[in-house]
């Protein structure tokens, strides 16, 4: 099996929900035979569940990744390069190309707008592979830019790489020795600065989509409620976590 295909099938199984799935599959298969097993693995099922959809949880864990590089504001330095780091998107020739991004996606060319009008003399690098798409990611993204009114002649695309670690070994070379501004999501900036670095490029961070954008504002009642946008919160805070461990596992070996 493919490496790649390997990782994200176990990515997959080991977020919060599917380990929710598990435990309830669990506690069904033993429920004649152990009910005292088949109770905990209920209880420890619901724990998650609740745990993992409650606000002030989602939130602390989200905002200790979020809160690691402050938002991106106009510098005193000439930039060279805007690397705008792929997310997703869904080709549908029936709709205008900003509406085929995934929402990481948008969040993150309409950063990459907001940075080349206060660096206009930059150039812009999209990157990202296709997946079961036929035009890339990076493409997708280019041609957005220029539906917003960047000159296509300013933006590079990476197509080919299929992950944060990729994107940093095949942009490095380019951008090596230059003053280059990183954009991603917030909760996924930690890992890329430290893909980036490892290559030797250090760049200056513009996070962008944030998920906790006032953690101190006033709370009302509906807040501490159990919703399923704190449970996508936790598991995207989840997933950054891990990659993070795993990062600092390969680097005691590297």
């Amino acid at each position: 099996m493919d490496l790649f295909l390997l990782k994200k099938i176990i990515t997959v199984l080991i977020m919060p929900i599917n380990i929710v799935l598990i435990l309830l599959i669990f506690a069904l298969v033993v429920h004649r035979k152990k009910p005292k097993n088949s109770i905990k693995s209920l209880s420890a099922a619901l724990i998650i569940l609740l745990v993992s959809s409650f606000a002030p949880f989602s939130d602390t864990v989200m905002t200790a990744l979020e809160n690691d590089f402050p938002p991106y504001v106009k510098k005193n330095l000439s930039i060279d390069y805007i690397v705008v780091l792929g997310c997703g998107h869904n080709s549908n020739p029936e709709l205008p190309v900003t509406s085929q991004l995934k929402t990481c996606s948008l969040q993150r060319m309409v950063e990459a707008v907001r940075i080349y009008q206060l660096h206009p003399e930059a150039r812009i690098i999209t990157s990202g592979y296709g997946g079961s798409n036929p035009i890339t990611n990076a493409e997708t993204v280019k041609q957005s830019l220029v539906l917003l009114g960047i000159p296509a002649q300013k933006i590079i695309t990476e197509n080919f790489p299929k992950d944060t670690e990729e994107e940093a070994q095949l942009i490095a070379p380019r951008v090596q020795g230059t003053q280059v501004i990183l954009v991603t999501n917030a909760d996924h900036m930690p890992r890329s600065i430290n893909y980036f670095q490892a290559e030797g490029i250090f760049p200056i961070a513009a996070p962008t989509g944030y998920w906790v954008k006032n953690p101190d504002s006033h709370k009302n009642w509906a807040h501490y409620m159990p919703n399923s946008k704190k449970l996508e919160q936790s598991t995207i805070a989840w997933y950054e976590s891990l990659g993070l461990v795993v990062q600092w596992f390969k680097s005691l070996f590297s």
